[in-house]
This record gives structure tokens, sequence and C-alpha cells, in this order.
């Protein structure tokens, strides 16, 4: 069974009461989620709802020539399977591990029980999901005016709010396929945010320097969805 204290890692289970909390226990399970690993796929029947503690999930919308581009990050302050208590039992989007870490598994039929008791739980779920739209809306935005750098700095600054420290396991090739792009516009962005002193960058390997650069330089995009997340729930730099 996962203990209390690492339930609270993940930021809306800490918003539980622990009366609450106490009873999904026995039903949470911890697994481990490598880089790159899908979590599930668009259309994909959602058998359980997933709660990042150390990890951060990107959902990817699919065209059907195989190309992507990410329209929301997931990480200790939400969970993967909104579309389940929002009335549907499937997924349009895919969820891929973008930083390696740990998730608490839920059952998609529990989940379904305390968002039904019309409660904390549901009010709490709702609120979330309002924000994740947020984010969704303004990474359509920012993807259709704002320059690359840009994306790539409000990129960089969401996955930076999801971790505990300021190094980044992503290599180009995933960079670009988070953002819709081609590998050579990652690395001419990436490099040009390398000159900047802002990030330093090897193989796979991302380390900010100077996250209060990459917010000078970012568009409004990234303090849009970081004001309503603290709005709704109190999300801050880890």
């Amino acid at each position: 069974m996962v203990s209390m204290q690492l339930a609270r890692q993940n930021l809306l289970l800490a918003a539980l009461s622990d009366e609450e909390l106490s009873r999904w226990l026995p039903d949470l399970e911890a697994v481990w989620a490598p880089l790159g690993q899908v979590i599930y796929e668009s259309g994909g029947h959602l058998s359980h709802v997933y709660f990042p503690t150390t990890s951060i999930v990107s959902l990817l919308y699919v065209l059907e020539d195989g190309g992507s581009a990410e329209i929301s990050v997931v990480g200790y302050e939400g969970v993967l399977g909104v579309s389940l208590f929002m009335g549907g039992q499937t997924t349009p989007s895919r969820g891929v591990v973008q930083s390696a870490g740990e998730l608490l598994r839920l059952r998609s039929d529990f989940m379904l029980t305390e968002f039904n008791r019309a409660g904390n739980v549901m009010h709490l779920l709702l609120r979330y999901t309002q924000a994740l739209l947020t984010q969704m809306s303004q990474t359509a935005v920012c993807n259709r005016h704002h320059s690359l750098d840009q994306q790539l700095c409000r990129w960089l600054l969401l996955s930076l709010d999801r971790l505990h420290g300021n190094d980044l396991v992503m290599t180009q090739d995933l960079i670009a396929n988070m953002l819709g792009v081609r590998r050579e516009g990652v690395t001419q962005a990436a490099g040009n945010l390398q000159d900047a002193g802002l990030i330093s960058y090897r193989r796979g390997h991302i380390k900010v320097l100077d996250r209060a650069g990459l917010e000078r330089r970012t568009c409004e995009c990234y303090a849009v969805v970081k004001a309503e997340y603290v709005r709704l729930l109190r999300l801050g730099p880890r």
C-alpha cells in the first residue's frame, strides 16, 4: 500500500482530506515510468488514471500521418486521464513520459465512484481540468503566434515548475516531437539560448543556468498558464 507521505507528493492527492486519502491509499499503486514510455495511446481505453509524483508526462495530439505535437504537460500538480470523469472512456491524446520518475496509479472505476460523490474530490478535479484547458488553449495560441525560441522557453519553464532541480534529460528529437517542429529548428533554438547563457546543452541533457533570463525571453503564454495554476491549485516552482 502506498504511504500517505508518498501520496502527498502529488498536489491533487495532497489536497484531499486525511479521511479521503486514507480511503484511497489501499487502491493506489506506485509505478516507475522511464523516459519515452507511452502511458496511454490516443483512443485507448482508460483502465487507470495516473497521478505523477516525480515524473512529467506530455500529452500529444497525434495526426493520421504519425506526426504529433504537445498540447499540455502534466507533473506533480495533476492527473492523467481527465476525459474519464468528463464523461468519456477513451482519450484523444497520447501520454508520453517527458521526464522519468514515479506515478501513482488508480483504477478508473474507483476514480469514477469518488468523483460521483459530488464533494471535494469533484470540485478539486474540475478546478484542475480548468487549469489544464487553459494550458492547452495557450499552447495552441503560442504555437501559432510566437517564435520557436519563445516556445522552447515556455516549454522549459513549464517543465522546471514540475521538477526538483534545473536539469532535464531530453533529446532534441523528443523536444522536436513535443513542439511539433523539425529537429533542426530545435537545434537552432537551443543554440540561441545557450549562446545567451540561459542554458547549457549537451546530447540528451539540458541544464537551465538562468531561469529569470528564460522568463524575460519567453512570451506571455507561460505567465498566463502559471497564474491560472496558482489561482486554482496554488502551483509554484518546486
